[in-house]
């Protein structure tokens, strides 16, 4: 088995050509967030990545194995809820509710500007869905958020000092009834 312990984000510094060159690997998310895995590339190798605890690997990042030779990394298409908002009846600030809320129950969210992406959850779908955002299932890559502390987030690599973190209210005290008597029908076309 060969062992790739070595990780170069998106293959900083490398040539293009060398990147063109390098073998493959797919993986899904949940592969991708662990530190220690095994895998097979696509040249047919067993590879054991041995990463520091805590990184976790990217759609594009190159593991360098022991023998020097390059593995790209490739995000693999896996299911996912794409969440968009209803132009009919919202705005893209809908969105942005939809981040804080799936943010306070501390769930993997990839950030689109006009889409948001999350793993599969029928009570997470149901809860979007009452906020009027359209939901639908998809089998596409995912790179959620690394997170604000994180060593390596999906933002842009440096660091701003550690920020004030307030208060976070339990997840149920969003989750209160409230009327939906707006003046207008909400039965239309699409599901949420």
């Amino acid at each position: 088995m060969l062992t790739a312990n070595k990780l170069m984000p998106q293959g900083g510094g490398l040539a293009p050509v060398l990147l063109k060159r390098a073998a493959t690997v797919e993986l899904d998310w949940d592969v991708r967030q662990k530190s220690r895995f095994d895998a097979t590339d696509s040249h047919g190798r067993q590879v054991g990545v041995f990463l520091p605890r805590g990184t976790a690997v990217r759609g594009g990042d190159v593991l360098v194995a022991e023998d020097g030779s390059l593995i790209k990394v490739i995000a693999a298409k896996q299911p996912v809820l794409v969440i968009t908002h209803c132009s009919q009846h919202g705005t893209p600030f809908d969105l942005m509710r939809a981040a804080y809320h799936l943010g306070n129950r501390h769930v993997p969210i990839e950030l689109k500007p006009d889409h948001l992406k999350i793993e599969p959850d029928h009570v997470l779908a149901a809860m979007l869905r009452s906020m009027h955002l359209i939901v639908r299932e998809a089998e596409e890559a995912f790179e959620p958020e690394g997170g604000a502390y994180g060593a390596q987030g999906g933002g842009h690599g440096h660091s701003h000092g550690a920020a004030p973190v307030g208060p976070v209210l339990h997840p149920d005290a969003y989750s209160a009834p409230h009327a939906h008597d707006h003046g207008h029908d909400h039965s239309h076309g699409h599901s949420h």
